[in-house]
């Protein structure tokens, strides 16, 4: 049934267009990057360090749970390598396919920035679900490991701002007691 969907995806949706546009808002995500930029700019404002600070932490919970845990774990073969008559307009990615490594740093940021209350999460979400969808235009991700990268991404990023909240809190705490 996976195949089918990505299937379909490639007989109806693709065109010059998207083959242009996805490749590149993919490769925005190929290591975390736009997320990575996002949390640093937040931690460089003042009034908005919280928000970076929970992106950061809930991005270092997603690259140790999807990365150095899952991917490893479950070691699940890519689309791509089951149907080799796709034309891949990307490099082919070498790691494991599930979960979506993009999708889960794109989904904790979103839930990150929600978690600790930024507006900024309704435009990041924008950019998670096209991020989400590029990996299976290009192919890359069956859907349910862009469903499996949502739901990491969704747990890790409420509880890294958590837990950068608890930090906040352990900090303000300690500077009191001087």
């Amino acid at each position: 049934m996976e195949l089918a969907i990505l299937d379909w995806i490639q007989t109806h949706l693709r065109c010059e267009f998207l083959d242009a546009v996805l490749p590149a808002i993919s490769w925005t995500c190929n290591h975390g990057e736009l997320w990575i930029v996002l949390a640093v700019v937040l931690l460089l404002i003042r009034r908005q360090r919280r928000y970076g600070l929970a992106v950061a932490c809930g991005l270092i919970l997603d690259l140790i749970s999807c990365n150095v845990l899952l991917k490893p774990l479950v070691g699940r073969i890519r689309p791509f390598a089951v149907n080799t008559a796709v034309e891949l307009l990307v490099t082919p990615p070498l790691d494991a396919s599930f979960p979506s490594g993009h999708t889960a740093a794109s989904f904790a940021a979103v839930f990150a920035l929600r978690t600790a209350g930024s507006p900024l999460w309704k435009p990041a979400l924008a950019a998670a679900v096209v991020i989400a969808f590029s990996r299976l235009y290009l192919y890359v991700h069956w859907p349910s490991d862009v469903l499996g990268g949502a739901l990491l991404g969704a747990a890790v990023g409420w509880a890294g701002a958590k837990l950068a909240e608890k930090g906040e809190q352990a900090l303000a705490r300690k500077r009191a007691g001087r």
